[in-house]
């Protein structure tokens, strides 16, 4: 699921990233990983912090861009341009907004395709989770509530 995330990330990449002047060539690599892993700790956060209802609740009702779960996406990954890459906090937001939003797009319209199954709800909760548990029971309920 997770090499999947970054082609998915790397897919939407092209103006935010890549083309991005601010952004140093050696540079894009790190910053796509690290755009990645803030997609990852936001919803692993969401997992651990007992905000399960909200995070079925986005990935349902599709085409919140101003949710607050994107929000804090956007805001994780742009403090991390602005940490490791010095690339200011203007720049680094507009990346971030740049990027982000679209990547969650497509990964909400991925969980519920049948052809994808690792981007399925239930499996990419379990994998954040560390499968510790099968998440799926949890979101049948949730959905249901």
């Amino acid at each position: 699921m997770f090499e999947k995330l970054f082609l998915l990330v790397k897919n939407n990449a092209e103006a935010a990233v890549i083309n991005n002047p601010v952004i140093p060539e050696k540079h894009r690599e790190a910053v796509l990983n690290d755009a990645s892993s803030s997609i990852i700790e936001v919803l692993k956060n969401q997992v651990e912090s007992g905000k399960l209802k909200d995070l079925v609740k986005y990935f349902q009702f599709t085409g919140s861009y101003n949710n607050p779960l994107i929000t804090s996406v956007v805001n994780k990954f742009a403090n991390k341009l602005n940490n490791y890459y010095n690339i200011g906090p203007k720049e680094a937001q507009e990346t971030a907004n740049l990027l982000i939003p679209p990547v969650m797009q497509e990964l909400i319209e991925q969980s519920k395709g049948a052809e994808n199954k690792e981007f399925a709800l239930s499996a990419m909760l379990s994998k954040l989770n560390g499968n510790v548990a099968d998440m799926g029971v949890h979101i049948n309920q949730l959905k249901i509530a």
